[in-house]
């Protein structure tokens, strides 16, 4: 069986890896780098710039921990990206020699759909080739959405693909959205050193988010002097020169060096023929499928992105897997209720299963347990003490239901909480659980045994 794969993201290259172990024939096109967005313009780069802000802003707090540097401590801007470049050239090399080993043969090319059977391949020296496939995975992705009244420039107003890839560190920059990629920048250029304003549309940033999570993250960001403006939107842009007057809707003007449009995700579904194998779309641009990654043409399949569902590079990644499982001739799903969402502010955000509102939304009565970090002392160890450790239960179950951090190490030590909600298991069965001492995962153990009243590092009145 011969399988074309649309993409080399985190859907399309480990599907093209699980097929190809499982016996098929595969054909990767990609038109720039394997990885996609998350290893090119998305969390690998993001990731290795907030490594190094990360470690400048310990540098200048090195006296707390018993240390003296003598200089002013300052970035270097060029030296930071060169870093990133070689982290995500390592990496784009490690997947193409997965492909080699694996015999996956990849054209460098874009990827049309002439039938649901044919794709046109064209590089960008306009050689064509048309490959004929049995099977199909789309995994063409998503690019950042820009706002029709702010068009990018590439140079004075910015996607989250130009701020990777910056020169010189802005004195001023507004940033448009403060969801996952405006935040995440937010903390990247301030810590660089530039004076950053957030506007959100939204009543708080990271709206998908429990709210006692997003309380702490707007108090952080108001301790390193952020600017956050919610519930306003931006009126009219002006560009003079070299700079930006931006107007909001709360009758502030602000004037700025760069503006960084982070509003959102828009799906890479266009000038790929779908509609030339009868593929169906949704109301928001994205590629409809059933439980099985199936389109409704019966031999292509749709993972990632270009989906809309979990717009995540693990979640891709395990669609793939899926689709190809299905594919094979197994009978597989995903289950959405058990995946964790990582944010890599300062400090970090993980999250799985319910939000607080979401469990109210639907009826059912919960109880709550939390813990701080600052009441846990290997958080005390490494200097980083704010932050909440949130869990949700069922009140008449105690089916674990949600939890959800923002503080140190949260992306890490999210996925005790995965394993449990995904095996049903229950609040008590955290608190059963012996944790090492001292960890931050601890943190999971007390807020687990605050849901009824039992942590012993908590003091209440």
């Amino acid at each position: 069986m011969r399988l074309t794969i649309l993409g080399a993201g985190p859907g399309g290259y480990v599907a093209a890896i699980r097929a190809a172990r499982s016996g098929l024939k595969v054909t990767v096109v990609e038109k720039d780098e394997p990885g996609g967005t998350c290893l090119n313009r998305g969390c690998i780069p993001t990731k290795s710039i907030i490594a190094s802000i990360e470690l400048l802003k310990k540098i200048r707090l090195s006296h707390n921990f018993g240390i003296d540097v003598p200089a002013e401590v300052k970035p270097d801007l060029n030296k930071i990206i060169a870093r990133k470049n070689k982290i995500v050239q390592t990496q784009v090399n490690g997947i193409i020699n997965l492909f080699k080993f694996h015999g996956i043969e990849i054209k460098k090319g874009k990827g049309y759909l002439l039938s649901p059977r044919s794709i046109l391949v064209t590089d960008n020296g306009s050689k064509q080739e048309v490959i004929e496939s049995d099977v199909i995975i789309i995994a063409t992705g998503s690019r950042p959405y820009q706002i029709p009244s702010i068009p990018f420039d590439n140079k004075l107003i910015i996607s989250s693909d130009d701020a990777l890839n910056i020169t010189d560190i802005p004195k001023n920059i507004v940033i448009l959205g403060a969801g996952v990629i405006g935040c995440e920048f937010a903390f990247i250029f301030k810590l660089l050193g530039s004076d950053v304003t957030l506007v959100e549309l939204l009543p708080r940033p990271l709206s998908t988010e429990d709210i006692d999570i997003t309380n702490i993250l707007e108090r952080e960001l108001k301790k390193l002097g952020i600017k956050l403006f919610a519930s306003t939107k931006v009126e009219k842009v002006i560009t003079e020169n070299s700079s930006i007057k931006v107007y909001l809707s709360n009758g502030k003007e602000l004037i700025t060096d760069k503006i960084l449009v982070t509003a959102g995700r828009s799906f890479n579904t266009e000038n790929i023929g779908i509609e030339n194998a009868g593929i169906i779309k949704g109301n928001r641009g994205e590629i409809l499928v059933n439980n099985r990654f199936q389109t409704n043409t019966s031999n292509i399949y749709a993972v990632g992105d270009v989906i809309g569902k979990m717009m995540l590079a693990h979640v891709a990644a395990r669609e793939g897997i899926t689709a190809v499982e299905n594919i094979i001739g197994n009978n597989t799903t995903i289950d959405y209720n058990s995946i964790p969402s990582a944010i890599f502010t300062l400090p970090e955000i993980a999250s799985v299963g319910l939000r607080e509102f979401q469990a109210n939304e639907q009826g059912i009565k919960i109880n709550t347990g939390h813990f701080q970090f600052r009441m846990l002392a290997r958080s005390h160890t490494i200097g980083e003490i704010d932050g909440l450790v949130k869990v949700i239960s069922d009140a008449n179950t105690d089916k674990l239901l949600g939890v959800h951090i923002i503080g140190p190490h949260a992306s890490d030590i999210i996925h005790e909480a995965v394993l449990a909600i995904r095996k049903g298991l229950k609040t008590k069965d955290i608190s059963e659980t012996i944790h090492a001492h001292p960890t931050f995962s601890e943190a999971i153990l007390e807020a687990s045994d605050d849901v009824y009243g039992k942590a012993i590092h908590i003091i209440k009145k």
